[in-house]
């Protein structure tokens, strides 16, 4: 869950949805403990709601007799990678994502690393506040504190290097968040030269015009210090986007393009196949199929992109927001993982990162966000329907058309990829008064 720390989550709720999932994930079989106590990993980003949250969720599972290693302030992907290498049952990172200091999220893990099922949460969220025999005396849980915790994922992250970063200077934006001490400390070691910017983080400051969804900053800095790369974080570092050396954005499906050629070059492209979302741009599905890669589409979300990839065996996936999947090594995404990743790939090919990017010619794209409309009624409009279909038959196989509801906030999202700017953003334009004038609220 993610909302408005203190007003939408509260102590109160934190406390019962970790006491509900201690009590959920123990009647799924999914609690086991060698030391007669379930372990739960507990990690958050530096917002200030941070500090309470933490204690409610760790006095939840304690109170339900969960032992709970709190491993501080580190990324997402470091959370679920510690939970299964401590065997621990549950994982839990409180953190909301990019969203601005105000807001703050849950989220949980099993005791494999991967988020819950859609089904699990539902049963956490039914059985909150019901009456339940606390345990006593030894029965509680215990807390402690995972020194070893930032070292731990470090050098868990640098299996993923393939080539010393030696020589390349990388300026790496931390969005003053859960990455800003590990992500550049991993990068030194991995070998590279490295410029930290927004890694000071205070509690307040996480994602405040920088990080992954305000890149300016990055790519002044890129350009001023010389630099061969920018990588970008947001606060919980589970995603990274990156700068050329001229200060262009590289986004999520161009590193994705990247990844994927260099796994099936070194044979580690399972199936010769890459998870992609919906929203992948077109250009991105046409350099995979001009590279004999299979692209498998699913709905927007890096749980569907996992699905898929567990269903199909598939070792690589991720969304264009920088999401990157390698079930090789991590469970969810990593940002720390695909800017390490990505940067190898530069080394062991001794090409700039404009040069990689250019696998795949991104054709322009544009998103419009329709606010105010029922975003339920979508599918029932003929009108729109029309629109969707003469826009459709004008690009043919040039472009493509992307509507959909947001699954997250009261609007339709138009997307539209045309061969040139002007085209999409016409066409665009077009599709979203069609949805406004359809479906307004009365």
């Amino acid at each position: 869950m993610r909302g408005l720390a203190n007003r939408d989550l509260t102590a109160e709720l934190a406390l019962s949805l970790a006491a509900s999932a201690a009590h959920v994930l123990g009647d799924a079989g999914a609690l086991t403990s060698t030391s007669g106590r379930p372990l739960a990993v507990v990690g958050r980003d530096p917002r200030a709601s941070g500090e309470f949250l933490e204690a409610a969720v760790v006095a939840g599972l304690a109170s339900a007799g969960v032992d709970v290693l709190l491993a501080g302030v580190l990324p997402t992907p470091a959370i679920a990678y510690l939970t299964v290498a401590h065997g621990a049952s549950l994982g839990v990172m409180l953190s909301a994502s990019h969203n601005a200091m105000p807001d703050n999220g849950i989220k949980f893990f099993d005791s494999r690393g991967f988020k819950l099922s859609d089904s699990l949460e539902d049963q956490i969220e039914a059985r909150l506040g019901e009456p339940w025999d606390r345990p006593l005396g030894d029965g509680v849980g215990r807390v402690r504190t995972l020194d070893s915790a930032a070292s731990d994922y470090i050098g868990h992250a640098l299996g993923v290097v393939h080539a010393p970063l030696t020589g390349l200077r990388v300026v790496v934006d931390c969005a003053n968040g859960a990455a800003s001490h590990v992500s550049p400390e991993a990068l030194r070691r991995a070998g590279a030269d490295v410029i930290a910017i927004h890694s000071s983080p205070d509690g307040l400051n996480i994602n405040d015009g920088c990080g992954s969804t305000h890149m300016d900053d990055l790519r002044a800095a890129v350009v001023e210090h010389g630099a061969d790369a920018g990588i970008a974080h947001d606060g919980d570092a589970d995603r990274c986007l990156a700068v050329d050396a001229s200060g262009d954005i590289v986004d999520g499906d161009q590193i994705l393009a990247i990844l994927a050629l260099g796994d099936r070059d070194r044979g580690r492209l399972a199936g010769d196949t890459v998870v992609a979302t919906v929203m992948s741009n077109l250009g991105f599905r046409l350099a995979m199929a001009g590279h004999g890669i299979i692209a498998i589409e699913t709905a927007v979300g890096d749980r569907y992109v996992l699905e898929a990839m567990l269903e199909g065996g598939f070792t690589l996936g991720g969304e264009q927001s920088g999401h990157v999947v390698m079930l090789d090594h991590a469970t969810t995404g990593d940002g720390l993982m695909t800017a390490l990743a990505l940067l190898s790939r530069m080394a062991e090919t001794g090409r700039s990162l404009r040069e990689l990017a250019s696998v795949m010619n991104r054709l322009p794209q544009v998103l419009i966000n329709v606010a105010g409309v029922d975003k339920s009624r979508l599918g029932e409009s003929a009108e729109i329907r029309a629109v969707v279909g003469a826009v459709e038959a004008e690009l043919g196989s040039t472009g493509r058309v992307l509507l959909r509801p947001s699954g997250t906030e009261p609007l339709v999202r138009v997307m539209v990829e045309a061969p040139t700017h002007e085209t999409a953003q016409v066409s665009a334009e077009a599709i979203a008064a069609a949805v406004r004038a359809s479906l307004a609220l009365d």
